[in-house]
C-alpha cells in the first residue's frame, strides 16, 4: 500500500519531530554536540530559508516549531538537516549504523492563540516533565530558552568535511577547527505573537517558564524525587537503548478546539482523496494527471526497454 501522502498547508506552523534508532541516545547532550548542532542548523536555514520558532534536543529526539512557505522548503531543509547532523552525531559518538529511526513527522499546528502557545510551552517543557532537571534553562543539550528570554545569540560551527578530506587527500596537516566556520540560528516569533512587540513576547514566555517550573516543583513534592541533573545525562552511553520507550501514536493536527480540529481534519480528508484520484490515473498511464497543490506526486514505475539478445 503507497504511503499516505503528507499534509503541509502552506505557511502553517509545523511541529517537526525526529527520533533516533530504537530509541539510542545518540544525540546526548554534550558542548562538541550543541555546537554541531547550531552550526548545522544555522547553515540550513540560510540555505533554506526555513522560519525558525523553538526547538529542544533531548537525548534521543527534537522537536523543532517552524513556518516553511511551502512542503517542498521544509523537505529541502529537513534532508539537509538530518542528513548532515547524523554524520556528525555518528563521528562523535563512533556510531557506524543509521541515526534516525524513520522519516521526521511534521504535524500542523492550527492558528489559534491557545494551539500555538500550548506547543511553545511541551516544547519548552522537555527535560523538566521527565524529571532530568528543574527549569529549562538547566538542559544541557541545544535548546532555545536562553535565546527566547533573554535574547542570547544561537551560534554554532558548521564544518566543511568537503573541505576537510580534500586537504587531507593532499597530505595535509589539519584539524577539523580548519575547515570551520560559525553560523547562527535566527528564531522569529510565534505566527500568533507577531503583531506583539518583543518585550511583551519576551515576558509571555517568562510566564510560561515560570508555570513550568511550578509544575516541575509540584511533580518533585508529589514523588519525592530529585531531579538527575545535567551531569546524570551527560554520564549517559550514546549506544545504550532504552529499556521501554513511552511513545503515543502522533495526531494529524494539533488544534485546541474541535471545531478547528475538524475543519482541519476534513481539509486533509479532500487533499487525500484528490491526491489518490490523481495517483490512479497515474498509475494506469495518465501522464496529464493532476495532483493538489504542495503535494509530492509519487515516481513513475520502471519503463523497461527492448530486450536484445545476442547470439554468443
Amino acid at each position: 500500500m503507497a504511503r499516505r501522502p503528507r499534509y503541509v498547508p502552506p505557511g502553517a506552523l509545523i511541529e517537526v519531530t525526529t527520533r533516533t534508532l530504537h530509541g539510542r541516545l545518540l544525540l546526548r547532550p554534550s558542548a562538541a554536540l550543541r555546537e554541531i548542532i547550531l552550526g548545522i542548523l544555522g547553515r540550513a536555514q540560510d540555505l533554506y530559508g526555513l522560519r525558525i520558532h523553538a526547538f529542544v534536543f533531548l537525548s534521543n529526539h527534537y522537536h523543532l516549531l517552524c513556518s516553511p512557505t511551502d512542503p517542498q522548503q521544509l523537505a529541502r531543509f529537513m534532508c539537509f538537516f538530518n542528513s548532515n547532523l547524523a554524520r556528525e552525531a555518528g563521528r562523535l559518538y563512533a556510531w557506524r549504523e543509521k541515526i534516525w529511526g524513520r522519516r521526521y513527522q511534521a504535524i500542523p499546528v492550527s492558528g489559534e492563540l491557545a494551539a500555538q502557545v500550548g506547543r511553545l510551552k511541551y516544547l519548552l517543557s522537555h527535560g523538566v516533565k521527565e524529571g532530568f532537571v528543574l527549569t529549562p534553562a538547566d538542559w544541557p543539550g541545544a535548546h532555545c530558552v536562553d535565546a527566547l528570554l533573554e535574547g542570547k545569540p544561537l551560534r554554532g560551527l558548521w564544518f566543511d568535511r568537503s573541505a576537510e578530506y580534500e586537504a587531507r587527500r593532499q597530505g595535509l596537516e589539519v584539524s577539523a577547527r580548519d575547515f570551520a566556520s560559525e553560523e547562527t540560528v535566527i528564531l522569529t516569533p510565534l505566527p500568533c505573537w507577531e503583531h506583539l512587540p518583543a518585550d511583551e513576547i519576551r515576558a509571555r514566555i517568562a510566564d510560561l517558564i515560570a508555570v513550568i517550573e511550578a509544575e516541575a516543583r509540584r511533580l518533585q513534592r508529589q514523588t519525592g524525587r530529585e531531579p538527575l541533573g545535567p551531569d546524570f545525562i551527560q554520564r549517559q552511553n550514546p549506544h545504550q537503548e532504552p529499556l521501554r520507550i513511552k511513545r503515543a501514536p502522533a495526531p494529524l493536527v494539533h488544534a485546541a478546539t474541535r471545531r478547528v480540529r475538524r475543519a482541519l481534519l476534513d481539509a486533509y480528508r479532500i487533499f487525500v482523496a484528490a491526491y489518490r484520484r490523481a495517483a490512479d490515473r497515474l498509475r494506469n498511464g495518465d501522464l496529464a494527471a493532476v495532483f493538489p497543490e504542495n503535494s509530492f506526486p509519487p515516481p513513475l514505475p520502471f519503463a523497461h526497454g527492448p530486450v536484445r539478445v545476442t547470439a554468443g
